[in-house]
C-alpha cells in the first residue's frame, strides 16, 4: 500500500504531465498559426519582391511606385527583336519606327506601366472611411456607454451592432450602391431625372439623387462596413476607464461632457486606435463594395486632376490596389506578363497594409505611455 508522500508525488507528477501536454497543444496551435503566416506572407514576398526591388541603386523600381497603369504591348520589330512596352510608349515607338515595323503584336490590359493610381485610390478610400467610421463610431459609443440608460431598447441596439459586423461585404457593397451612389441627397440647382423626389430650399434643390459612383460613396460605404468593430471595441474601451474619475469629475462640479471629453477619452484613446487598426486592414482589402460604388479599372487622371476643390474630388472615381489585383487576375487572360503586375500588386498592397498598421500602433503606443492610472 502506498503511503501518503508517495500518493501526493504521484499526483503532482500526473498533474505535471497534463499540464505539459495542455501547454505543448496551445503551443503547437499558437506556432501553428504562425508558421502559416509565414508561409502566405513568405510566398507574396518570394514572388512579388523581384518586381519591386532591383540590384542596381536606388534597389527600388519607383516607376512601378509612380507610373499609371497602362496596357502592356508585346511585339517584334523587323529584326527580330522582341519589345515590351506599356501604351505610351509603344505608340511613340510606332510613330517613329511607323506601324508596318511592328510583328506578332499582343496586348495585355493594365499589365504596362506602374500602379500609382490604384495606391493611391487606395490610399484615399482607407484613411477618408477610417476618419467617417472613428467619427460616427466613436460618438455611439460615447452615447451607448455614458448616456443611454441600460434597457431592452439598448440590448437591442447591442445585439444588432455586433449582428451587422457578420454582414457579408457584398451586401454592403449593393447597400452602399443603393443609398449612397442612387439615393444619397444633394444641393442642386437642376435636380436629375432620376431623383427619387426633391425639396425646394427657395434658393437651390435638396435632390435624393445619390453621389454616383465616387470617393465619398465608396469611403462611405467602407466605413458603415466597419463602424460595428469601431462601436464595439470603442464602447469596451470607454466602460474600462474607472468610473471613479467620472465621480470626481463631477463632484469638482464639471458637466457631463466635460467630464467625457477631459477625464474619459484620453484613457480610452489606446483602445479606440486599436480598433481603428483592426478595421483599417478590412476596408483596405475590401473589393465588393468598392466594386459597386468608386472603383474603377482603369483611368488616365489622379482624383484630384480635372477636378475643383476637394469636393470635386470626393466626387471622382479612382482605382484601388483590391479591384486592380481582382481585375488581373479573374477579368484578363493570365500569362507570364499579367503576373508580374498581379504578384507586384499583392506585394505594394502587403507593405501598405504594413504601413498603416504600423503607423497606428506606433501612435496608440505613444498615447499609452503618456498615460498613467
Amino acid at each position: 500500500m502506498e503511503n501518503p508522500e508517495q500518493l501526493i508525488r504521484k499526483g503532482v507528477h500526473h498533474d505535471g504531465l497534463k499540464q505539459g501536454a495542455v501547454k505543448a497543444v496551445l503551443g503547437g496551435m499558437a506556432w501553428g498559426v504562425v508558421v502559416v503566416a509565414l508561409l502566405i506572407f513568405g510566398r507574396i514576398f518570394w514572388d512579388g519582391a523581384p518586381v519591386l526591388l532591383k540590384p542596381d541603386f536606388p534597389f527600388v523600381d519607383t516607376s512601378f511606385l509612380t507610373e499609371k497603369t497602362e496596357t502592356l504591348h508585346i511585339f517584334d520589330d523587323a529584326s527580330g527583336t522582341r519589345h515590351s512596352l506599356p501604351a505610351s510608349q509603344y505608340h511613340q515607338w510606332a510613330e517613329k519606327n511607323g506601324s508596318d515595323a511592328v510583328f506578332n503584336e499582343t496586348s495585355y490590359s493594365y499589365s504596362g506601366g506602374g500602379i500609382a493610381g490604384p495606391i493611391v485610390g487606395t490610399a484615399l478610400l482607407t484613411l477618408l472611411s477610417i476618419v467617417l467610421a472613428l467619427f460616427f463610431g466613436v460618438s455611439a459609443a460615447i452615447y451607448l456607454s455614458e448616456y443611454a440608460k441600460d434597457g431592452r431598447f439598448i440590448r437591442l441596439v447591442r445585439l444588432a451592432i455586433l449582428n451587422l459586423a457578420g454582414v457579408p461585404s457584398i451586401v454592403f457593397g449593393l447597400f452602399g450602391f443603393a443609398v449612397f451612389v442612387l439615393a444619397a441627397p444633394v444641393f442642386t440647382d437642376v435636380p436629375s431625372d432620376r431623383t427619387l423626389f426633391a425639396l425646394p430650399l427657395g434658393f437651390t434643390w435638396l435632390s435624393f439623387q445619390g453621389w454616383n459612383s465616387s470617393l465619398i460613396a465608396g469611403s462611405a460605404t467602407l466605413a458603415c462596413m466597419i463602424l460595428p468593430v469601431i462601436i464595439t471595441a470603442s464602447e469596451e474601451s470607454l466602460k474600462a476607464v474607472p468610473q471613479g474619475f467620472r465621480e470626481a469629475s463631477l463632484a469638482l462640479g464639471a458637466t457631463r461632457w466635460h467630464t467625457i471629453r477631459k477625464c474619459v477619452l484620453p484613457f480610452a484613446l489606446p483602445g479606440i486606435l486599436t480598433s481603428s487598426i483592426l478595421s483599417l486592414a478590412r476596408a483596405a482589402g475590401e473589393t465588393a463594395p468598392i466594386m459597386f460604388t468608386v472603383a474603377v479599372a482603369a483611368k488616365d487622371d489622379f482624383p484630384w486632376q480635372g477636378t475643383t476643390g476637394p469636393l470635386g474630388m470626393l466626387q471622382s472615381q479612382v482605382q484601388a490596389l483590391p479591384y486592380h489585383i481582382y481585375t488581373l487576375a479573374a477579368r484578363i487572360p493570365t500569362s507570364d506578363y499579367t503576373q508580374r503586375a498581379q504578384y507586384g500588386s499583392v506585394f505594394v498592397f502587403l507593405l501598405m497594409i504594413f504601413l498603416f498598421s504600423a503607423v497606428s500602433i506606433t501612435l496608440r503606443n505613444r498615447v499609452r505611455s503618456k498615460l498613467k492610472w
